[in-house]
């Protein structure tokens, strides 16, 4: 045999199917004849193709490990035959008659071999492959989720180059993001992934989206958590209050004597998504300097009518 298809590939006859397809598409980058300067490119893709196609499918692989195992059944083939070859890809034929080779037609048929006379031509054929998807994830304001918004995304995407070199690919894209996205919700993008082999697609990004935290707003999955700030009065009497939310301007009732760190539950005020998600306010209380003598004079009023109050126990 001329050529063995694990050398080919540079593996071992135990590798894993991962382990033989990543060995191919690292040969595949290195010597596709768009991008290779190698000399023997467009040679060297058609074998590794061939390797491939084989080792790829466990029934042909099966068959050729049984050939490895007894070569003396395939002496005819690149071994004392004028001009022969086995599976290099190259011509083959044998003296005599066809019958010769009894037994063997199937096989060759399956690892895609012209066979039935002579001077016939083993027939290459190359296969093409769909590129990797890729992944991104991306930090928007969260206005986006209320009312959606399309915008000029530069990505910086970890790829693999026609080299098979790790890189970082820039990437410029105009992305609709959908309002009603809810935290970790990704965005397809169909083709703009890793770049297809032998003409196949190009593989998919999918944009992950993220909200930007703030010191008053962070989002969990549809829910969105949104501090404000209350005076002491608005919530010892529980005051209707006029808030800005991410969901527009609503009026909220304060429960009586309500506290700092309490929520309030605004539902279906959330991400507007399939699902909505609620709304809730985190309850801050926020004390007022005393800068006049008059502002002064009030707490000391309040300390009297409070008198019993112990706030350290």
């Amino acid at each position: 045999m001329a050529q063995n298809y694990y050398e080919e590939l540079g593996v071992t006859r135990d590798a894993t199917p991962d382990e033989i397809k990543k060995s191919y598409r690292k040969l595949a980058r290195k010597y596709h004849p768009d991008v290779s300067k190698e000399a023997d490119a467009e040679a060297k893709m058609q074998a590794i193709n061939v390797a491939y196609d084989t080792l790829s499918n466990p029934e042909k692989k099966t068959e050729y490990d049984q050939m490895l195992d007894h070569p003396q059944g395939f002496s005819g083939f690149g071994q004392g035959t004028p001009g022969g070859a086995g599976f290099d890809g190259g011509q083959f034929y044998q003296q005599g008659h066809a019958s010769d080779f009894s037994g063997f037609e199937d096989l060759f048929g399956r690892f895609g071999a012209g066979f039935g006379g002579s001077n016939q031509q083993y027939q290459r054929q190359t296969r093409s492959y769909r590129g990797e998807d890729q992944h991104a994830s991306i930090e928007v304001d969260l206005e986006v989720a209320y009312h959606g918004t399309t915008q000029n995304l530069t990505l910086q995407i970890p790829t693999l180059n026609a080299y098979g070199e790790p890189e970082v690919q820039r990437k410029t894209l105009q992305v609709k993001i959908p309002k009603g996205m809810k935290e970790g919700q990704q965005i397809r993008l169909n083709g703009q992934g890793q770049a297809g082999i032998n003409g196949g697609e190009n593989g998919d990004l999918y944009i992950e989206i993220q909200y930007k935290d703030t010191d008053r707003i962070h989002v969990e999955g549809v829910d969105v958590y949104y501090t404000i700030d209350v005076a002491p009065w608005e919530a010892a009497l529980g005051k209707n209050i006029e808030v800005m939310t991410p969901s527009g301007r609503l009026n909220v009732n304060l429960p009586k004597n309500a506290r700092t760190g309490q929520q309030l539950r605004l539902k279906d005020k959330g991400i507007p998504n399939k699902t909505p998600g609620n709304l809730y306010l985190v309850l801050n209380i926020v004390l007022p300097e005393a800068q006049t003598e008059q502002q002064q004079q009030a707490y000391e009023t309040l300390a009297q009518a409070f008198a019993s109050f112990k706030p350290r126990g």
